[in-house]
């Protein structure tokens, strides 16, 4: 979309009216709900021809909104990466929701404990240190917490070595009164889904010799579930970015702009030189974050024009082969990384061609404790 026209206001039968995407400020978050919808479908419907269940990670929304929505479609519940996003979504009225991280210290350990009288809660950990935090502090034998072992398949970041280490963890947990051994879970490198399967099956065959059960194996990433089949031990998918998709995502093979949900409205206040234009959307609107990618963002429906450098306020856009672009217009960026995007602004607006259907509040954003 670009445009430098008026303001267009439609009119409900009862007279109320609804705002054209020309009436918004920026810069600001477009959601394109049919998009959106359309993703939440798809994935949903590859999770259960697959046998997979789908645990969507609200990261990339953090709105209660898109969270009921993907449970409505089939999701057994959500996941969230911080204490302060459960509390959000339980607030909204979600009722499993899984934490994979690593929750220490006497605050958030209380904190845990309450959304844990709220609703079905599971965890991970990945070393006694965390296990002993939990232990302490959860002591019902008749109301025990799920605990999973978080597994380093690949990627490099938190997670046990081995699949020795993930018995010997498992093993730990299944002797504290408050607790229950409730799987194991991965965040696996991106296109390393063979390595992730075969470190899987190795821990889950080792969990067996030990007399173990592991009924819950539980992976993410957008783009590797799209590989996963019907022969996999995973039993779990958390995918994240599926809603949205960005550039990352297209990169890789999911999907195509057209797939691509979340723009980011902006406008041209510059045009320096003939190769060059700014928008008014920097690292505070699209982030720096590009996920190895050779730029920051494209501009959905200009050929030629890319998002090549930010300052905090200042988007600086190469123009080539032609591409034009005058001051005063209004331009759609595809960010390269939707999720980080979303937590940059207080608000997202729903839309659906050219109309502005609803103006949502990013309800868990900031929520990093």
């Amino acid at each position: 979309m670009r445009s430098d026209q008026g303001h267009k206001v439609n009119q409900f039968s009862d007279g109320e009216t609804m705002r054209s995407i020309d009436d918004l400020d920026t810069p600001a978050i477009l959601i394109d709900a049919g998009r959106a919808e359309a993703n939440i479908a798809r994935a949903q419907a590859h999770a259960d021809r697959h046998g997979l269940k789908l645990r969507p990670h609200i990261k990339t929304h953090k709105l209660p909104y898109w969270a009921k929505k993907q449970i409505a479609a089939g999701a057994v519940g959500i996941t969230c990466q911080k204490i302060g996003e459960a509390e959000i979504m339980a607030d909204a009225g979600l009722t499993d929701i899984f934490l994979p991280y690593n929750i220490l210290g006497r605050a958030k350990l209380e904190r845990l404990k309450a959304l844990h009288g709220r609703v079905t809660l599971s965890v991970t950990t990945d070393s006694m240190d965390t296990l002993m935090g939990l232990a302490a502090t959860f002591t019902d034998p008749g109301h025990r917490l799920p605990v999973l072992v978080e597994c380093d398949t690949g990627m490099g970041r938190c997670g046990v070595q081995s699949a020795g280490e993930a018995v010997a963890l498992a093993s730990e947990i299944d002797k504290v009164r408050g607790l229950v051994f409730g799987g194991l879970m991965t965040y696996p490198g991106a296109g390393r889904a063979a390595e992730t399967e075969a470190w899987l099956a190795d821990a889950q065959q080792a969990l067996a010799a030990s007399g173990l059960a592991c009924e819950r194996i539980s992976s993410g990433g957008t783009p590797d579930m799209w590989r996963s089949g019907e022969h996999s031990v995973v039993t779990e998918y958390r995918p994240g970015t599926y809603i949205y998709l960005d550039r990352y995502q297209v990169a890789k093979g999911v999907g195509s702009l057209d797939d691509c949900a979340l723009t980011v409205l902006s406008t041209v206040v510059s045009r320096p030189t003939p190769t060059r234009a700014i928008l008014d959307a920097g690292s505070k609107a699209l982030s720096s974050d590009t996920l190895g990618l050779a730029d920051f963002g494209e501009l959905l429906g200009i050929s030629g024009a890319r998002v090549t450098s930010l300052s905090e306020e200042h988007g600086n856009v190469t123009l080539s082969g032609g591409a034009e672009l005058g001051i005063g217009e209004r331009v759609r960026v595809v960010p390269d990384h939707c999720c980080v995007v979303t937590n940059l602004f207080d608000e997202v607006h729903l839309i659906e061609g050219e109309k502005v259907i609803e103006t949502l509040p990013v309800k868990a954003r900031g929520r990093m404790g």
